[in-house]
C-alpha cells in the first residue's frame, strides 16, 4: 500500500501486532488473514501453539509437540505476507533461539548462563546475538523481542531469573549490547526488555502486577544503566514491561505500559530514546482485565506512547479508539517510527524476498560448537575442596558412588573411569537403594535441574531435597549442577558439599564438557553471575 495513499485509519493499524499460532486451526488462520487484510496491520508476533503462549496460564491446557512446526512457520509467513496490503514487521520470543517456540530447531544457552562467561569471551555472546539473528532471517522473521536487560537482582523472581545475564548492571549491559549487535549484523531488529526493570520484582506479570518501590535516583543507578547503555548505542527498541513504579507515576499503582510519565517523559524526553517502543503482552493480566469495553486498552497504551501494540486482542476496536482520541501528530510519529525499521530490515525493498518453506536452514554444527565453546568458558567452580585428591583415594579405595538425579547423561560419561556403581532418581523411579549406597564414603552428585523457573522449587521433589540434605550431612559429596543456579538456594546444607560446579544447561556438549573437565579436574574459567546465598 503506497503511503500517501493511506488513511490515517490504515496508519493506525500499523500500530497493531496481534499474537499468532503457528500450530493453529485454519479457520484461526483465515481470521487473521481476514485481519490483515481488513485493518492493514504492522506486524504479527509468532508462538507455539495457544496452548504454549501467555493465554494459557489460566486454562493450562497441554502443549501438543509438532515436528513440522518449523515448515509450518515459514509457510504461514508467505501466507500472511502475501495477503498483507503492507509488509508485515514479523516478530517472535527468541531469547536463546527458535527453540524457545519451535521444536527441532537450534537453541542456544539461557542469557544466566552466558552471563557466567568472563568478560574476555564477550565475542562469544554476540556470535549467540548473529547466529539466532541467521536463523531468523533464513524464517522470514524480522524483529527478536529479545535480550532482557533485567538486572537479576532478586533470587525469588518467578519470571525473570535465567533469562537475565545475572545481577552485575555493566555486565548485563556489556553482554545485552554484544547479543544486540550480532542480531544487528545478521539484520535482525532487537529489543531491549522489560523497561523500566524487571529483575527486582517477585510477582509474575503474566498474572498480577509487581510494583517495583525504587526512586528515580535508584533506577538510575541501577535498573535503568543497561537501557540507558542501550540507548546509547542505538538499540531499535525497548519493551515497556508490565510493572508500576510509584515513585514514577504520582504515588499510582499504574503499569508502566499505560504510563505517559514513564514512557513518554522519562523514556523518550530525558532518556532521550528515539527508536520503537514496543508494548509487552496486551493479554497478560496484569492489565488485561483493568478496561471493559473493548479497545480501550489499547488506546491507553498508545496513548501513554507506545508504537506497537503487542499481543493487541481488540484490533477493530482499538483503531477505532485511537483514531477517536489521538491527535494527527501523534499517529503520524509512531507510524514513521514503524515505516523507519520497516525499511531499516529491507520489508519495503522492491526485492525482498519470501523464506522457502521447503528449504532446510538449520547446520546444527555451528550451534554445536558455538555451545561447546560457551560451556567450555562458563562451568563455574563454587566451592572447591583444597584436597583434591580425595575423589581418587576413593576410587582406589571402591568406596566411591555415583548419585544421578534426573538425567544419566554426565554419570555414564565418567563411568568407565570411575568403576563405581551409578544410582539413579528420575520423577518414575524413586529412592529405593539407601542401603546400597550407604555403604559408600563419597558420592559424585549430578543433578539435572527439572524446571528453570523457581515455582515448586524448579519441580525438584520433596523427598529427594530431604535425601540429598541427609547425603551432605553423612557423605563427602561432589555436586555437579546442570540447570539453573538459583537450584543450589533450595538445597539445605549446602555449604556441607565438598565441591559444587555449576555447568547451566543440560545439552549433551554441556554434559560432555563438563565430564571432560571432571575426569581432568581443569579449572573452570565461568564466574556466578548471581548471588547464592547458602553456599
Amino acid at each position: 500500500m503506497n503511503n500517501s495513499t493511506m488513511t490515517l485509519e490504515q496508519k493506525i493499524g500499523q500500530f497493531f501486532f496481534p499474537a499468532v499460532f503457528i500450530n493453529d486451526t485454519e479457520e484461526n488462520i483465515q481470521a487473521t488473514e481476514a485481519l490483515i487484510r481488513n485493518h492493514n496491520i504492522g506486524g504479527l508476533t509468532f508462538f507455539h501453539s495457544r496452548a504454549s503462549a501467555a493465554t494459557n496460564y489460566e486454562s493450562k491446557q497441554k502443549v501438543v509437540f509438532n515436528d513440522d512446526s518449523y515448515k509450518k512457520l515459514k509457510e504461514l509467513i508467505v501466507r500472511y505476507q502475501k495477503c498483507a496490503p503492507t509488509p508485515l514487521l514479523m516478530s517472535i520470543d527468541a531469547e536463546w533461539g527458535l527453540a524457545m517456540r519451535i521444536e527441532k530447531t537450534p537453541q542456544y544457552p539461557y542469557a544466566i548462563t552466558l552471563g557466567a562467561l568472563p568478560e574476555s569471551e564477550i565475542d562469544l555472546v554476540y556470535e549467540v546475538g548473529k547466529q539466532i539473528g541467521y536463523d531468523l532471517k533464513a524464517a522470514g522473521i524480522q524483529y527478536n523481542l529479545a535480550p532482557l536487560a533485567d538486572i537479576n537482582n532478586n533470587p525469588d523472581n518467578p519470571v525473570i531469573g535465567y533469562r537475565s545475564f545475572g545481577e552485575n548492571k555493566e555486565k548485563v549491559a556489556l553482554f545485552a549490547n554484544a547479543y544486540l549487535k550480532g542480531m544487528s549484523d545478521a539484520g535482525i531488529l532487537g529489543c531491549l526488555k522489560h523497561f523500566p526493570g524487571h529483575g527486582n520484582t517477585n510477582v509474575d506479570s503474566h498474572l498480577g502486577l509487581p510494583i517495583l518501590n525504587e526512586n528515580l535516583e535508584q533506577l538510575m543507578h541501577n535498573e535503568l544503566y543497561p537501557f540507558i547503555k542501550g540507548i546509547e548505542n542505538k538499540v531499535d527498541s525497548i519493551m515497556i514491561g508490565h510493572l508500576a513504579v510509584p515513585a514514577l507515576n504520582d504515588g499510582k499503582n499504574t503499569s508502566a505500559t499505560l504510563s505517559k510519565n514513564i514512557i513518554e517523559n522519562l523514556l523518550r524526553n530525558q532518556l532521550n530514546f528515539e527508536g520503537l517502543i514496543i508494548s509487552d503482552a496486551l493479554n497478560m493480566k496484569s492489565v488485561s482485565d483493568l478496561y471493559q469495553t473493548k479497545g480501550q486498552l489499547e488506546w491507553e497504551a498508545f496513548n501513554a506512547g507506545n508504537d506497537i501494540l503487542c499481543f493487541a486482542e481488540n484490533v477493530a476496536e482499538g483503531i477505532q479508539a485511537i483514531y477517536q482520541n489521538a491527535s494527527t501528530e501523534r499517529i503520524e510519529a509512531s507510524y514513521s517510527r514503524i515505516l523507519k525499521y520497516k525499511e531499516k530490515v529491507g520489508l519495503l525493498d522492491d526485492k525482498f524476498i519470501f523464506p522457502n518453506p521447503t528449504s532446510v536452514d538449520f547446520d546444527f554444527s555451528i550451534s554445536e560448537k558455538l555451545n561447546r565453546k560457551i560451556a567450555e568458558n562458563c562451568l563455574t567452580k563454587v566451592k572447591s575442596d583444597s584436597s583434591t585428591n580425595f575423589i581418587q583415594q576413593a576410587v582406589q579405595k571402591k568406596n566411591l558412588a555415583q548419585l544421578s538425579i534426573y538425567g544419566d547423561g554426565f554419570a555414564n560419561k565418567v563411568r568407565h573411569l570411575l568403576n563405581a556403581p551409578v544410582f539413579s532418581i528420575s520423577k518414575e523411579n524413586p529412592i529405593h537403594f539407601k542401603p546400597e549406597i550407604a555403604n559408600y564414603e563419597t558420592l559424585l552428585i549430578s543433578l539435572f535441574v527439572p524446571k528453570a523457573k523457581p515455582l515448586n522449587q524448579f519441580e525438584i521433589e520433596a523427598e529427594v531435597i530431604i535425601y540429598l540434605n541427609e547425603l551432605l550431612e553423612t557423605k563427602k559429596c561432589v555436586l555437579y549442577v546442570f540447570g539453573n543456579p538459583y537450584a543450589l538456594q533450595v538445597i539445605p546444607n549446602l555449604a556441607l558439599a565438598k565441591e559444587i560446579v555449576v555447568v547451566y544447561q543440560d545439552f549433551e556438549v554441556f554434559q560432555e564438557v563438563a565430564a571432560q573437565q571432571f575426569i581432568q579436574n581443569s579449572e573452570c574459567k565461568g564466574q556466578l553471575p548471581v548471588t547464592i546465598k547458602n553456599i
